[in-house]
């Protein structure tokens, strides 16, 4: 076995390794910690870090075209919210606001560089995220319920191709609702997946202020999918395009509906153009995708994937058949991370790399 990188000691409380992405040509590789973005050599040695964040930077993932590592990073007032504030021992108010946040890691050259004031991040307002968060749905007694399909805001991201196109066409950004664990509600079901097209996102990069929020950004994502998969905890943690498998990969905390497979792992075939059709526990039609043809069949449901219990906190696809994946430790100095590597197998997702 390899052995693992890592990552050093850096959150605390609830502020634990949230993703990873990966610079190969240069040799970097970069973790999210919550409230703090780290940039280390492939080899473990720490080379700078972004803080000053508020909100929870989650997944992250690095865009070969422009250099640059993009991440979810949501502010909201519900239970991640307030406890990432009290993990920084800040009594404040922010506004409800989902951003893709951009680094321009090449400046990361030191430790503990602003995020608001050292040039190093802008975001961009994604509008149609708020809208669900702050719309409503209707749970099985027909009883009005908060957050339109469980959005809880976003987490998984990646760069990949078009659902139904050439493995070498153009890339666009794929993000991931977060979605709550509603026991009581069946329009939750789905992992709800935003694409867009980041051309011309210049317009909308704004540095960020988190004493007043801006909302420069897209008044619609390009594309709306959805992939029934049943309920999970917090929705999907981890994105990644896999060019081996010509999927998209979904590392999850499982979900407690009894019902379903509650799988930690799925996949979504790339290669497959998406159907519209009503979306089960929905009163609604959407544009669904399908689950890779691979890993474990759940008979009542149809729904397939695998139970693999780390990705949720890092997952990063070479593209050969090669991954590194995170495992989250506590410590008695906080929380870090192990980085392994694994190759692809069909059984089990993942096996460690001899």
């Amino acid at each position: 076995m390899q052995p693992p990188i890592y990552t050093g000691t850096w959150g605390h409380g609830t502020c634990h390794i949230q993703g990873i992405a990966i610079d190969e040509r240069k040799g970097y590789i970069y973790y999210s910690f919550t409230t703090k973005l780290i940039k280390s050599t492939l080899d473990g040695k720490i080379v700078g870090s972004v803080d000053g964040l508020m909100g929870h930077l989650g997944c992250i993932a690095f865009n070969g075209e422009d250099g640059r590592v993009y991440g979810s990073l949501e502010y909201k007032h519900d239970v991640i919210g307030r406890n990432i504030l009290n993990s920084l021992d800040r009594d404040m108010e922010l506004e409800d606001a989902f951003y893709i946040a951009i680094f321009d890691v090449d400046k990361i050259d030191h430790m503990d560089m602003d995020a608001e004031r050292d040039g190093i991040m802008t975001s961009v307002y994604l509008k149609a995220v708020v809208d669900d968060y702050r719309g409503v749905g209707v749970d099985r007694r027909g009883e009005t319920v908060d957050h339109r399909y469980g959005c809880s805001g976003i987490d998984g991201i990646t760069f990949g191709p078009m659902f139904g196109e050439a493995a070498d066409s153009r890339k666009y950004l794929f993000v991931c609702y977060g979605i709550y664990g509603d026991l009581t509600r069946d329009d939750n079901d789905h992992q709800i997946m935003l694409c867009y097209d980041t051309d011309g996102w210049n317009q909308y990069e704004t540095p960020l202020s988190q004493a007043a929020m801006h909302k420069n950004g897209p008044e619609n994502p390009t594309e709306k999918f959805f992939v029934f998969t049943g309920n999970t905890t917090w929705g999907v943690q981890n994105l990644e395009y896999d060019p081996y498998k010509q999927a998209y990969l979904m590392a999850v905390y499982y979900g407690k509906k009894e019902k379903y497979p509650n799988y930690d792992l799925y996949a979504v075939d790339q290669r497959v153009a998406p159907k519209v059709q009503a979306l089960q526990g929905l009163r609604e039609e959407g544009k669904v995708l399908s689950l890779l043809q691979e890993g474990r069949l759940h008979e009542p449901t149809g729904v397939r994937g695998w139970r693999f219990p780390h990705g949720a906190t890092g997952l990063y696809a070479c593209g050969n058949g090669r991954y590194y994946i995170s495992e989250n430790h506590m410590t008695q100095s906080g929380q870090c991370g192990l980085i392994y590597r694994y190759v692809w197998d069909d059984k089990h997702a993942f096996v460690l790399e001899d």
